[in-house]
């Protein structure tokens, strides 16, 4: 609940769909908000939401760092590394260690860590053994906002997080939009989160904070993409499109879709119960897409 978590001064650098999300959660509950964004557009945005957003591209720090993160108590980065490391760290590594009241730091990374296992299941222990450059990049990037709980004392959390999915962004707009396909590849699995699990997820972590931890954020039920389409279409009433084999498709992806369909796994979440005390409110796909249908998304 969120309601049982003591209000703070959240910041989150990139304030994007998952963290948008759940500063907007937290919106008119005492908290104090604010974040980074990329426009003037999108900081417009967030503000009629009562949410203060600074510009940062990541090619040079923010203006005014010190006193835009002062009295800050949580701390969330879903800034992905970039070609020369982690833009955050790069530019506030030092800002971010000198704040006072620091309560709560989260990083938001990916399972592409884990790379491929050929469908095995793997939990947080596993070895990382990633399969392409951004996932590299993204171990990288987790190693040094652990070295800020290692040597500045600061209760760093990474969340690995499988693929996201809301409204607005989830088979259902797929298929809507007449963008989805249904490739087969045997035995091919994907993980999954509903956005707003990720923020309980979040929430739960704040409550009861275990500096240096590292959480899998995904559902109960990895499945073949072929079978989520095929539900999807299934709520909107409209026929399946004709399934591809993926030799077929693979010809036409780009090479971050053969990337991503290159890594076959299963993602364990046990921690998130074991230690958080999650319960998901959309334990597979079936259940996160029918509720998005019924919000109206």
């Amino acid at each position: 609940m969120t309601e049982d978590l003591p209000a703070g001064r959240l910041f989150c650098f990139g304030l994007g769909y998952t963290a948008g999300r759940l500063a907007s959660t937290l919106a008119g509950r005492g908290w104090d908000l604010g974040g980074t964004c990329q426009g003037t557009e999108a900081r417009g945005e967030l503000a009629a939401k009562g949410i203060q957003a600074v510009l940062f591209d990541g090619a040079k720090p923010m203006a005014e760092a010190a006193a835009v993160l002062a009295g800050v108590t949580h701390i969330l980065s879903s800034v992905p590394p970039g070609e020369h490391g982690d833009p955050v760290l790069a530019h506030h590594a030092g800002d971010i260690a000198a704040c006072r009241g620091l309560r709560w730091v989260g990083y938001l990374s990916t399972t592409g860590v884990y790379g491929d296992t050929g469908g095995r299941e793997v939990d947080e222990g596993a070895p990382l053994n990633p399969t392409s450059e951004r996932g590299r990049r993204r171990v990288d990037a987790e190693a040094a906002w652990l070295g800020l709980h290692r040597e500045q004392g600061l209760a760093v959390h990474v969340f690995r997080l499988a693929g996201i999915y809301g409204p607005g962004r989830s088979a259902l707009d797929q298929v809507r939009a007449g963008r989805a396909r249904r490739i087969d590849k045997p035995g091919q699995v994907f993980s999954r989160i509903h956005v707003d699990d990720i923020g309980a997820v979040l929430r739960s972590s704040m409550r009861r904070p275990r500096p240096g931890a590292v959480y899998n954020v995904c559902d109960d039920e990895a499945a073949p993409p072929a079978d989520v389409i095929a539900f999807a279409c299934r709520l909107l009433g409209v026929g399946a499109p004709p399934v591809i084999p993926y030799a077929e498709a693979e010809a036409e992806m780009s090479e971050l879709a053969r990337t991503f369909w290159r890594d076959n796994r299963r993602v364990a979440n046990r921690r998130l119960t074991d230690e958080l005390g999650v319960r998901l409110a959309h334990p597979d796909y079936r259940a996160g897409l029918k509720a998005i249908l019924d919000g109206g998304g």
